[in-house]
């Protein structure tokens, strides 16, 4: 019988219950795939992140994974933060700054004096490109032109208000039948600078409530809009999550708070 720890965190809020739940589980090595993507379906959450720690003589402290209850994805911010808070909490780690290996390169988690948790992120490229049909069959008032985002397959819809954005209401079973992770749909916001939301059935997930990653295009695009490069942004999914971002060249810094829900053990055969 193996014992794991496991953890719950609620990023991207001060709040249990609202931003983006997270399940977190520290491994002393690591698990077969197979093996860590039937606990990330157990866990029945848009993300479980699996963390290593890595010997002493490499740059990075952790390598950090994470899967969603169908597949693992190569870049994933809530359950980025939400491991950092079990690090900086949980598991008294002293340093200021946790450094990351993963998929999408060196990633880093620091605390800030007010406690808020900052991400730092790849800036990644999108293309514009036409809105595929089948967007526009799933999407009433999807404009005719849209961003494909090569790294992770989103494509990402510009819509004309906050309000459009609340009231999208997508077709997920036509989304899927995109064979992409999902769609980004943004606007700008009426308390802030911009608003999301992101749908990932290709992920197995139909909406995610708070998701750090599509940020790291989400602000680039925004900033150049708007022309700052300090954004406010608000995903205005059902459970809700502020983030504080800013753009840093070719990276983007992404803020969040998180709020601890539990933690437990996984027993395995």
């Amino acid at each position: 019988m193996k014992t794991l720890p496991i953890y719950q965190v609620d990023a991207f809020s001060n709040d249990v219950f609202g931003g983006n739940p997270a399940a977190v589980m520290p491994l002393e090595e690591w698990l077969p795939d197979d093996t860590m993507q039937k606990l990330a379906l157990e866990n029945n959450l848009s993300e479980t992140a699996f963390l290593v720690a890595l010997p002493d003589d490499t740059e990075e402290d952790f390598h950090i994974r994470w899967f969603t209850p169908g597949i693992e994805v190569p870049l994933c911010g809530h359950a980025t933060l939400a491991s950092a808070w079990v690090l900086f909490n949980k598991l008294g780690w002293e340093k200021k700054q946790i450094l990351l290996q993963s998929k999408s390169g060196p990633l880093g988690v620091k605390q800030a004096d007010d406690g808020w948790l900052e991400l730092d992120f790849p800036n990644l490229a999108l293309e514009e490109c036409p809105t595929p049909n089948l967007i526009l069959d799933a999407l009433d008032g999807a404009p005719e032109t849209s961003f494909f985002v090569p790294s992770d397959t989103n494509y990402m819809v510009i819509l004309k208000d906050e309000a459009a954005v609340k009231a999208a209401q997508p077709d997920i079973r036509k989304l899927k039948q995109l064979g992409s992770l999902g769609v980004i749909l943004t606007a700008p916001g009426s308390d802030c600078d911009f608003v999301s939301r992101y749908f990932a059935p290709g992920g197995g997930i139909d909406e995610d409530p708070v998701t750090g990653s599509i940020h790291s295009v989400l602000v680039p695009y925004w900033a150049e809009k708007l022309g700052k490069n300090h954004l406010l942004a608000n995903q205005v999914s059902a459970r809700g999550g502020v983030l504080r971002c800013e753009l840093k060249g070719d990276r983007v810094a992404i803020a969040g708070q998180a709020a601890f829900y539990m933690e437990g053990s996984v027993h395995l055969r």
